[in-house]
């Protein structure tokens, strides 16, 4: 069976959606999946089995420049690469507007996605054959898994959702001995909201704790502003390791290979879940309860701003987990 999935950003949603796949491609042994997905996130589907092709769509870089001659190429190039194919079934997981009509309406094949109550724009239901209620009282992953048995006409399994892609990189951890040469933590600083950040000084005691028990600590970052938080905070020790720039795959490496994570709420929280990697995720500005790291060994704190979050409390969390 052939399916084109539309599920374009953000680095989240996108990591969430690979349960969904994980449980078609055990219930269809023939399954190929085409995804539709943003060039900053197009690492992602590739580490899934179940994906044949991964189609760029440069939604964000091209209504900056809707005119120029590079967008009308890359446009023309989409098109023709989204239908070279005939799908059984095409699933727009996104449920926007723009998904519906820049993609899922040109994909051949059954349209599905979210009736108008179960879609954050109920416009976007036109473009669909096939509309199904999905209801928003679960975590997100269990929306796009219910989802995808309903478009694709299999029971939901009771299991726990699994992601699909930690043996992925246990076997490239095998060719890289180098990175778990000696125990380290990662700790993901950085996040897109500033209310979503833990203070710096809350970050460098906890730091003091791990480095006097002997655990080195790496520090991943994206812009030159992370970069600069994490070179504060290397500072305190020399087991305090600022990380290269690295791509997703390489970042996801350096989580799979990791003792544990510290983390806020961000993306790459959403990657470490996807891992089976233990994650202490801080939470006081969101609720993790619909949109939380979802899966095995997922441990959240949380309090009514990041502030109320105590060193202490991590500290013993971790301490717990390293036992």
């Amino acid at each position: 069976m052939k399916v084109c999935l539309i599920k374009t950003s953000s680095m989240g949603d996108v990591i969430h959606t690979l349960p969904a796949l994980t449980d078609a491609q055990n219930k269809i042994p023939d399954l190929q999946i085409d995804w539709v997905v943003e060039p900053a996130f197009a690492e992602i589907p590739r580490w899934h089995s179940a994906v044949k092709q991964v189609i760029p769509f440069a939604f964000r870089a091209w209504r900056k420049r809707l005119l120029s001659q590079e967008t009308l190429q890359q446009w023309s190039s989409f098109k023709q690469q989204l239908q070279q194919e005939h799908y059984d079934v095409v699933i727009d997981a996104q449920g926007l507007l723009k998904s519906a009509f820049f993609a899922t309406r040109l994909a051949k094949g059954e349209k599905h996605g979210y009736d108008r109550r179960s879609i954050r724009e109920p416009i976007a239901t036109l473009f669909y054959d096939k509309r199904h209620a999905i209801s928003y009282q679960q975590h997100a992953v269990e929306r796009i898994r219910l989802l995808f048995a309903q478009s694709l006409g299999y029971s939901l399994p009771d299991t726990l959702g699994d992601y699909a892609i930690a043996r992925h990189f246990t076997s490239l951890a095998k060719e890289q001995e180098n990175l778990t040469a000696s125990p380290y933590l990662i700790a993901i600083h950085a996040t897109t909201r500033a209310d979503k950040h833990w203070q710096e000084n809350s970050w460098s005691e906890l730091f003091e704790f791990c480095v006097n028990s002997g655990v080195e600590i790496r520090l991943p970052w994206g812009n030159q502003k992370e970069f600069e938080r994490a070179t504060r905070l290397a500072e305190l020790s020399e087991k305090i390791k600022v990380l290269p720039k690295l791509s997703l795959t390489e970042l996801a490496e350096q989580i799979a290979n990791a003792q544990a994570v510290i983390s806020v709420d961000t993306g790459l929280s959403h990657l470490t879940a996807a891992l089976d990697k233990p994650n202490i995720i801080l939470y006081g500005a969101t609720d993790p309860n619909l949109i939380g790291a979802y899966g095995k060994n997922q441990h959240y704190l949380q309090a009514q701003g990041m502030e109320n979050i105590s060193v202490q409390q991590v500290w013993q969390t971790l301490s717990e987990i390293q036992k």
